[in-house]
């Protein structure tokens, strides 16, 4: 220890070539207590990490502004982050009692029969989060406005480089990536823009707004939803503002070879296949398909010599993943559902599929989000070395020696 710094926290900080290392948390419903297992692992430790960018999709958009808004060291925000997971209950993030969640669903069966006709309220969410943002005000220390104080304290304090929150515009069909930082370069793609705001809750929810169960958020004149659905490159947020080193933690297990043949139904496939398979296509395939895309630009550019690669620099990466089938685990905690919410899975045949993952988003329960925290540790504490090697950038995970390819754990 020198300067009062680990080394670890130090490198993480500066990074490799003087960049800094992102922390990227993706998408997944209530899978994202996994990540905040993974968050408290990594804090026991180096319970002094200082990561100067995070940037957040979906239900990882709460995590990421949670820990960037904490103005606590690394491992109790890391713990009070896991703290509030534990405490939910269905109850905290929708209302699930029958009558909410039939208003609902009646509504969208008049709306189809009628043809749209009628001028009562416009169906929006399956269900209604209402409590979610009540919770979400009060987890990250919002005030009155909205405004997430600690993100600004901290990026006004050097603390904090910069927190990225990703949402998908229904209004214009665009991804827009908000961003609250210093000295922040914004940039432009096709169907992607960035924007420099003063975030707070609404941009949080409006992240983590799953399409059609929840509702969509107005921020400003545009409604948003899901940032998953759009985001084409979920690690290009953490690249544009300037990460040498990219870790994320991912919220779907890998399976072997052998395992993904195996036909997860039996017969013709219920509404709950079919949705667990979309919404794995729009959440959790496209961070796997931009780390294969980071990766092999990688190794292009560590064949060309540096005079060569036209300002292009290399960005090493960690991966994380679960190693157990979070859909499979959720069916175990199934039964213990609310009544009304469980009539209503049931009846999307959640019970004919051996991992229903479209369920595992949405079982915000103390007992299944526990297990998810416990095997976000365990999985921590298995490549604890891997690690902290990574953070003292001792290991250039992209490497074509694949040095990265361990159980769990990878490109």
């Amino acid at each position: 220890m020198a300067d009062g710094i680990h080394t670890a926290e130090r490198a993480a900080t500066q990074g490799i070539d003087g960049g800094p290392t992102a922390f990227v948390l993706g998408g997944g419903g209530a899978r994202a207590a996994y990540q905040a297992g993974v968050l408290r692992g990594i804090a026991r430790q180096h319970p002094d990490l200082h990561i100067p960018i995070f940037t957040g999709t979906s239900a990882g958009a709460i995590n990421a502004a949670f820990i960037a808004g904490h103005r606590a060291p690394f491992a109790t925000a890391a713990a009070e982050l896991v703290a509030l997971w534990q405490s939910l209950t269905p109850e905290r993030v929708f209302r699930v009692g029958a009558g909410s969640l039939g208003r609902n669903v009646m509504r969208w069966g008049w709306r189809l029969l009628s043809g749209g006709l009628g001028t009562g309220e416009h169906t929006r969410g399956l269900v209604d989060t209402a409590p979610l943002m009540d919770l979400l005000r009060e987890g990250l220390s919002a005030r009155d406005d909205g405004m997430i104080a600690g993100i600004e304290q901290n990026v006004a304090s050097g603390r904090l480089g910069a927190i990225a929150l990703s949402a998908t515009s229904y209004s214009t069909g665009q991804s827009t990536t908000w961003v609250a930082g210093r000295d922040i370069a914004l940039w432009q793609r096709p169907q992607r823009r960035s924007e420099v705001v003063r975030l707070g809750v609404e941009h949080v929810m409006a992240s983590a707004a799953l399409p059609l169960l929840f509702p969509a958020v107005r921020v400003g004149n545009e409604w948003y939803g899901d940032g998953g659905i759009r985001l084409t490159a979920p690690l290009s947020p953490a690249v544009h503002l300037g990460a040498a080193r990219i870790l994320t933690i991912a919220t779907r297990y890998q399976r072997t070879r052998d395992e993904a043949d195996v036909s997860q139904i039996v017969g013709y496939p219920p509404p709950a296949q079919v949705l667990g398979v979309l919404y794995n296509a729009i959440f959790l395939d496209q961070i796997d398909e931009d780390i294969r895309r980071l990766e092999l630009v990688n190794r292009l550019l560590a064949e060309l010599r540096d005079g060569n690669r036209a300002g292009r620099r290399t960005v090493d990466m960690l991966v994380i993943r679960p190693s157990r089938d979070l859909g499979r685990l959720a069916r175990e905690y199934e039964p213990r559902l609310p009544g009304a919410f469980r009539f209503l899975t049931r009846g999307l045949g959640t019970r004919r599929t051996a991992s229903p993952d479209v369920l595992s988003m949405l079982m915000f329960q103390h007992d299944y989000v526990s297990a998810l925290v416990e095997l976000g540790e365990q999985d921590a504490a298995v490549h604890q070395e891997r690690i902290a090697l990574f953070l003292k950038g001792s290991v250039r995970l992209w490497s074509p020696a694949g040095a990265a390819r361990a159980a769990g754990i990878g490109a």
